[in-house]
């Protein structure tokens, strides 16, 4: 009986606990009860509602195996979850998984303009929750933060109905933020280039994608983040007039780390970039360099590759 008594208690807790309403870019999104058949699209987003621990209220994610693998921390995690679709979804693939939920962003699942967006997935009741660092996409916002990837997180869990562990996790990773931190030289910060990929123009991080924080944090300054854009394409005469100190690598894909690196020291016109001539490069894995849990560990190194000579 006692039993019995404490599960109607938690049970009318929870339920006590909705409706609730979040902010999603631009939007206000309602919902009346958790849902129940969420879908998660690319590595760090799908990681997210992994370590708030929602894969029961999951039926799948979508576009990983496309471009990315997983490490075993994530094969581990979604073990038991198909992937819907190697790249972006299209709305038949999330209404056939009888979705009521879809976590994505712009540019990480969903484009501007294209067949699948919030407007085109709530006749089908499927709710939109948007990763903020995308936001850019769809109307203003302030400079990329880590503090974006607590929002998320804690989105999520007001969602979900476990804002408690999301306040939790964020509490952690504060202090392990503070903790790695503690005594970096903020006063002359490094010069950083974000190379994700390409060889006739590179692809970087601006002012509103992820590695811009998490450069700051490390005491480092991107040399890209007067860029009013999130990820973009731009030439090599800036990153060499720049001459950043340090590049930091974005690891994944069919180009690897590696021969990223070998790539820039073995172009002649790159020659004159410190970072080439000292050899300081600091690799990060797309997962660490995206918001998600890993942003911590990705500052962690960066702190570690800025202090190597």
């Amino acid at each position: 009986m006692k039993l019995t008594l404490i599960a109607l208690l938690l049970s009318a807790t929870t339920a006590s606990a909705f409706p609730v309403t979040v902010k999603s870019c631009n939007r206000d999104v309602t919902f009346d009860t958790a849902p129940a058949h969420a879908v998660s699209n690319d590595v760090n987003l799908t990681e997210m509602m992994l370590v708030l621990g929602l894969r029961d209220h999951m039926v799948g994610y979508t576009g990983i195996s496309g471009w990315k693998t997983l490490d075993a921390e994530m094969r581990d995690g979604v073990a038991e979850l198909p992937e819907l679709s190697a790249k972006y979804p299209t709305k038949e693939v999330l209404a056939g998984a009888d979705a009521d939920f879809f976590f994505a962003g712009w540019n990480y699942g969903m484009k501007v303009g294209g067949e699948v967006t919030p407007e085109t997935l709530e006749p089908l009741g499927i709710k939109t929750y948007e990763l903020t660092e995308s936001c850019i996409f769809v109307g203003a916002k302030a400079k990329s933060s880590i503090q974006d990837m607590y929002d998320d997180i804690l989105n999520l869990g007001l969602i979900f109905g476990v804002e408690d562990k999301a306040k939790t996790l964020i509490d952690g990773y504060k202090a392990k933020l503070a903790e790695i931190t503690k005594g970096v030289d903020t006063a002359k910060p490094l010069r950083v280039f974000v190379y994700d990929s390409g060889e006739d123009t590179p692809f970087t991080a601006g002012k509103y994608a992820m590695p811009t924080a998490l450069i700051e944090a490390a005491g480092g300054v991107n040399i890209m983040e007067d860029l009013d854009k999130s990820w973009t394409t731009v030439a090599w005469e800036p990153v060499v007039e720049r001459n950043p100190q340090v590049i930091v690598i974005v690891n994944y894909g069919d180009v690897t780390a590696d021969q990223k690196i070998a790539f820039m020291k073995g172009t002649p016109a790159f020659a004159g970039i410190d970072a080439v001539k000292n050899d300081r490069f600091v690799v990060l894995e797309y997962v660490e360099a995206t918001p998600g849990p890993r942003n911590i560990k990705a500052v962690e190194k960066l702190v570690a590759g800025f202090a190597a000579k």
